[in-house]
């Protein structure tokens, strides 16, 4: 007897339909074809313990699976619960005809229990462009499936509740989740707030500019001046997630698989600080078996690099095109996939390796020419894709001790979303732009002009502290997202010149 059952491929953030045919017919073999990886093949092991420990046979006749199309391989043993479904319908042990309305997805333990798989989500949403019925696949994986409006998604515990579902001896309870009251009710959901820190002010302001302009920022300091610190609240005060935003966000989490059972959407921005020994595939993604990395997994939220001038040079260069295209292509032999990427990056540096070159109290213990070089770690193309740096400086006693409240991260949130409004309808008519960061060379001289007096200033600037050419550009960008902050059309110089002071890494001289 021949039985069809379907499942499903995730390839990038999209996912393809598989048949698996099962046919059983006279011999004693068991063949999988259609391209399966080994996981797919070891499949056999598992299906026979988990149908023989939950009462079931596992036919002794030639039992061939074909994974259609052919020409996909097919990785990972998620495939498990529908091999499994369709050699129970194919020999008779359950009703086969319902099995054509349901994608069915699992790991098969050797009970007959189910793990989790990845990218249920992605999956849930191809169900429903092709007009299945409904989705079975693992409890664990139901809440994030079942924000798929118009999709049935059943969550299961075993192979036998499938079974005893098929035959019509139990009904299964689809799981409901209501996605806009999941989205809504934890939209600013953080754990942490700017009224926490005490003291900062300029560092907070740099990163509330940093936050209204999309711009990237880099954080110099000695130890425990507080970088990370402020760099883990930055989220709280970046716009709230749009749910088109949240959904992406989470089918990347969801192909990763990295949402727990209990949730069911990414509501608050992400925040990924990955450690400075990670590999390059590990940043930026990839891998035989491509998988989204720590700047897909930071998609629409923060990516911080703390102790930038530790992590290999080949892993931050890797990362310079993402940062242009804000979306990372991985290619291989057969195939090609695309991972979204637009993260802003917050990164943090000591000044030199002892972390006290210019520390107003500490002395810097380095010899002559090493705070150059580590600095040079970073290279150029690197430094000109961050807007802003920011030297910070440790917080006295009296500002620590301070029983003075700080602002609120919703009030800064606040500010930053009505200078996000403002660059909204400035790019009314480039849906691809949400950002003054985003601007092209062309744009910033059709958008950042600025008067005679603020040319006279730069120029000054230029010369005097020695900034590169390449700042010359930022520092436009960055006053035109002071301006808009301040409510301003015009560039006017007080905002030139807060631009111009946060480019400490541009300066000749910085490094000694």
């Amino acid at each position: 007897m021949l039985v069809k059952t379907f499942g499903s491929a995730v390839y990038g953030i999209q996912a393809i339909t598989i048949t698996v045919e099962v046919n059983i017919a006279a011999g004693t073999k068991y063949f999988i074809v259609g391209l399966p990886d080994i996981a797919v093949k070891e499949s056999y092991f598992r299906i026979e313990s988990a149908l023989k420990n939950c009462g079931y046979r596992m036919p002794r006749q030639q039992v061939v699976v074909n994974m259609a199309p052919a020409d996909i391989k097919k990785e990972g043993s998620a495939y498990d619960l529908t091999i499994a479904t369709g050699v129970l319908a194919a020999s008779g042990q359950i009703e086969a005809e319902e099995l054509d309305k349901y994608l069915i997805m699992g790991e098969l333990s050797l009970d007959g229990g189910l793990q989790p798989i990845k990218g249920a989500l992605p999956i849930a949403i191809q169900a429903r462009k092709e007009g299945f019925k409904g989705f079975i696949l693992p409890k664990q994986n139901a809440r994030e499936a079942a924000i798929v409006n118009d999709l049935e998604v059943y969550g299961v515990e075993n192979i036998k509740q499938v079974a005893d579902f098929f035959n019509g001896d139990t009904t299964l309870q689809p799981e409901v989740v209501n996605t806009r009251d999941e989205f809504f009710n934890s939209l600013t959901a953080y754990d942490s707030d700017f009224s926490e820190v005490r003291g900062q002010e300029n560092i907070k302001r740099a990163l509330e500019i940093a936050a209204a302009g999309g711009h990237n920022v880099i954080l110099i300091g000695p130890p425990g001046a507080g970088k990370t610190m402020l760099a883990r609240r930055l989220p709280s005060i970046l716009p709230p997630l749009s749910l088109h935003e949240s959904l992406e966000t989470t089918k990347i989490h969801s192909v990763a698989g990295k949402l727990s059972a209990a949730d069911a959407l990414v509501t608050t921005r992400p925040f990924r600080s990955p450690h400075h020994t990670i590999s390059d595939v590990a940043l930026v993604g990839g891998g035989s078996n491509p998988q989204p990395g720590e700047i897909s997994l930071a998609h629409n939220g923060v990516l911080f690099l703390d102790e930038l001038p530790e992590f290999k040079r080949t892993a931050l260069e890797v990362m310079r095109q993402p940062l242009e295209e804000r979306r990372v292509t991985i290619s291989r032999a057969k195939f090609t996939v695309d991972y979204p990427s637009s993260f802003m990056l917050v990164a943090s540096m000591n000044p030199c390796p002892c972390g006290y070159y210019n520390h107003p109290e500490k002395e810097c213990i380095c010899p002559p020419g090493t705070v150059q070089k580590y600095l040079s770690k970073i290279s150029g193309p690197l430094l000109d894709r961050i807007d802003l740096h920011v030297e910070v400086t440790p917080v006295n006693f009296n500002e620590l001790s301070s029983d003075r409240l700080a602002e609120k991260s919703e009030l800064i949130r606040d500010r930053v979303m009505k200078a996000r409004e403002v660059q909204l309808q400035r790019f009314g008519n480039r849906p691809d732009l949400h950002a003054n960061a985003q601007m092209s060379p062309q744009m910033v001289r059709d958008i950042c002009k600025i008067t005679t007096a603020g040319q006279t200033l730069l120029k000054k600037a230029m010369e005097k502290l020695g900034l590169s050419a390449r700042a010359y550009d930022r520092i436009l960008k960055v006053a035109r997202t002071i301006a808009d902050l301040a409510g301003s059309e015009e560039i006017l110089l007080e905002h030139l010149a807060e631009a111009i002071h946060f480019r400490s890494l541009d300066r000749e001289g910085w490094a000694g």
